[in-house]
């Protein structure tokens, strides 16, 4: 039948079966969360959660602990606020320094993740952004650092005042915050780096008399324990020794670096290579610590040349559970990490920049990642190749939703006067206090459309790639509370849109293919209509292309689904209601932490037990390889041979920003929009 106990039975059986790759096709509103739920509940065993984004990875996080209020789920992704890598480009010689801003909320969340992890928990949840393959220190380097501690134990307390500090603990008994301790006689109180608590150790002597942790502002206890487990202050921990191991192999390289610039007469770079890495090496003696230190993370891992770095996949066991939401965009993300990261590094390393150490400090190669992974679950509405391939193109489907609602019914239009028409429907929708997406090949037709429906006082705005994130997600939350009835947009289906309030979405130019109007591009969009009683969309073209053909049979399919399981369960459709969300933090949208959780061996639980369903099926889902022909959208038609040309020209330019911003979506965008401008050129 294709619906939720269907789905988790199958999934979890074949967990149990032992499969390695499993897909769930879920469309927009079945409630894919829940069931990813069910299915950790079931195999109880630690989970990975992977979101392609910041934002959705909070969305899920914050579902996640609504399923498990009682559990370790944690949250970890890019805790920069802002951050603009180390780059130099050789063609103008410019060197960009490293600039960051680091989100202190975020960073707590990220250390509150390895310390669950390293508890041995088996009721850990996690859920990651691709930040999860980036290097960060090794397990043993950690766990070598944690603290435990019993009631009655002997531990002088210096000694232990020196393992803090060991653990990157900073003493400050004016100002206490997270990541800091204090001493009053014989207490040591320590603001854990983890949580918002603070641990209270009092000493009788030599001997422990009493573990606490209190409330961080009033100082009331909140619990006593008879032993407990200080994790590290920061993800990247060593010892002296390592230190000092790591300087030796450091100035050897460098000596052999030098050597190599020597030999080809490039004594500019020898000189910039010894200046910076003496530096350094002198930083790290003194102080332990040097600005770009990561650069010289395989030197403090023990790693040799080519090992790639630890990084959070090794903080689970053997045995874990890996769930990708959106693999068709997931997927192709992490493969993509690496060649970025490599072509910025060999500029720097090849220049005199850096030594060739830096190249080792990276993300994971897609092959790393996947040789990691024990068993996978990859969730998407439209799965792309390589998850059909891996599953043996076996899906499990969940395609009826229990609120009954169907998939929109899709119209197709002849692109003549399409904006003409496109307005007839507005106003339509207005009327009803619904709203429109409008989707685009073009920012410049964005803008337009918008300009043109604005002069008509319909309430309409745009986002495209060069809108703010947080001003997208002011303009989202604008267009459901009616202030916009109308969002015009290039690619929207990458918004992750939960907008129950739209009831019309417009293809404009949708027999174009490419990137944007692809079969699974195309499917996304109209999804973003799925969740409306009165979901509908329309196809702007004057021709039915493959992918068109692929998205109109294959949402009929499954609203003929949802219909047979309407009638044999009496359902009659219900309109949803969600609550809008507030606009995100500078760095994404941060989640609460309501539950704080104790780390002591006695905490671990099962997971929380989620209303259970059952039942199977499986089925064989086609697929097919895109094909691509272009064709100029209405405002390219109209435009002269030397407009045309200086077009091509700016998008060509455009293009190569992008791709040197490592921007590769972006560039293939503006790709698509150069083929349909010289195929446009040709013909005039």
């Amino acid at each position: 039948m294709g619906d939720q106990p269907e789905a988790i039975k199958e999934l979890t059986d074949g967990l149990r079966r032992g499969e390695k790759s499993q897909v769930l096709l879920g469309v927009t509103g079945s409630g894919k969360t829940f069931t990813v739920a069910n299915v950790v509940a079931n195999v109880n065993k630690p989970t990975l959660i992977l979101s392609h984004n910041k934002t959705l990875a909070a969305q899920l996080y914050e579902e996640m602990k609504s399923f498990f209020p009682n559990n370790a789920v944690e949250y970890y992704v890019s805790y920069y606020d802002y951050y603009q890598p180390e780059a130099y480009l050789p063609a103008t010689d410019t060197y960009i320094e490293k600039e960051l801003d680091i989100n202190d909320e975020i960073d707590k969340l990220r250390l509150s993740t390895v310390s669950a992890l390293l508890s041995g928990r088996n009721d850990v949840v996690v859920v990651s952004s691709v930040s999860c393959i980036y290097g960060m220190g090794g397990p043993m380097a950690i766990q070598s650092n944690v603290i435990k501690l019993a009631k009655g134990q002997t531990m002088n307390r210096n000694e232990f005042l020196r393992r803090l500090v060991g653990a990157l603990y900073v003493r400050n008994d004016l100002e206490f915050k997270r990541g800091c301790f204090r001493v009053k006689g014989d207490t040591v109180d320590v603001a854990m780096a983890y949580s918002d608590d603070v641990l209270r150790i009092t000493w009788w002597d030599d001997e422990i008399e009493s573990i606490e942790e209190l409330n961080a502002v009033t100082l009331h206890r909140l619990a006593q324990f008879e032993e407990y487990a200080i994790y590290p202050a920061n993800i990247f921990v060593t010892s002296k020794e390592q230190t000092q191991i790591a300087i030796r192999q450091i100035r050897e390289d460098l000596a052999q670096r030098l050597d190599y610039f020597e030999q080809k007469g490039q004594h500019e770079y020898a000189t910039r290579l010894r200046n910076r890495v003496e530096y350094d090496a002198e930083m790290l003696e003194e102080l332990g610590y040097c600005g770009g230190i990561e650069n010289y993370s395989r030197y403090f891992d023990g790693r040799v040349e080519g090992d790639r770095p630890y990084c959070l996949l090794d903080f689970f066991p053997k045995d874990f559970l890996m769930i990708v939401d959106e693999s068709h965009v997931s997927v192709p993300q992490i493969s993509a990490m690496y060649g970025g990261d490599h072509a910025r590094k060999h500029n720097l390393i090849e220049f005199g920049f850096r030594l060739p150490a830096a190249a080792d400090n990276r993300p994971l190669k897609f092959d790393e990642f996947y040789s990691m992974l024990n068993q996978v679950i990859y969730v998407s509405a439209t799965p792309a190749n390589f998850e059909l391939e891996e599953s043996g193109g076996i899906v499990v489907e969940q395609v009826v939703r229990p609120t009954g609602l169907l998939e929109p019914e899709i119209e197709v239009r002849p692109s003549e006067n399409q904006i003409d028409d496109l307005l007839i429907e507005i106003v339509k929708r207005v009327k009803c206090k619904e709203r429109t997406l409008v989707t685009t090949l073009t920012k410049r037709m964005a803008e337009e459309i918008t300009k043109f429906l604005t002069e008509r006082n319909i309430s309409t705005a745009y986002i495209h790639s060069d809108v703010a994130n947080l001003d997208r997600v002011k303009i989202i939350n604008n267009l459901r509370s009616g202030i916009y009835d109308v969002l015009v947009g290039v690619n929207l289906l990458r918004e992750g849109l939960d907008l129950p309030e739209v009831s019309l979405v417009a293809i404009l130019d949708a027999d174009k293919e490419g990137f944007l109007r692809s079969h699974r591009s195309l499917t996304q969009t109209a999804g973003r209509a799925a969740r409306n009683i009165n979901g509908k969309v329309i196809m702007y073209a004057d021709t039915i292309t493959e992918s068109m053909e692929q998205t109109i049979n294959e949402t009929a399919r499954r609203r003929a689904k949802q219909l047979k399981y309407n009638a044999e369960h009496n359902i009659k459709p219900m309109p949803l209601s969600t609550k809008i969300k507030g606009t995100l933090s500078s760095g994404g949208f941060i989640p609460s932490r309501k539950c704080p959780r104790k780390r002591t061996a006695d905490s671990d639980m099962p997971l929380s037990t989620i209303p259970k369903v059952d039942n199977n099926t499986l089925f064989e889902y086609p697929y097919f390889e895109d094909r691509v022909s272009f064709a100029a959208d209405p405002i390219i038609r109209s435009m002269t041979r030397s407009q045309l040309e200086r077009s091509i020209e700016a998008t060509k330019e455009l293009m190569r920003e992008a791709a040197v911003r490592m921007d590769f979506l972006q560039a293939s965008q503006y790709r698509d929009e150069l083929i349909r401008l010289e195929s446009e050129l040709r013909l005039k």
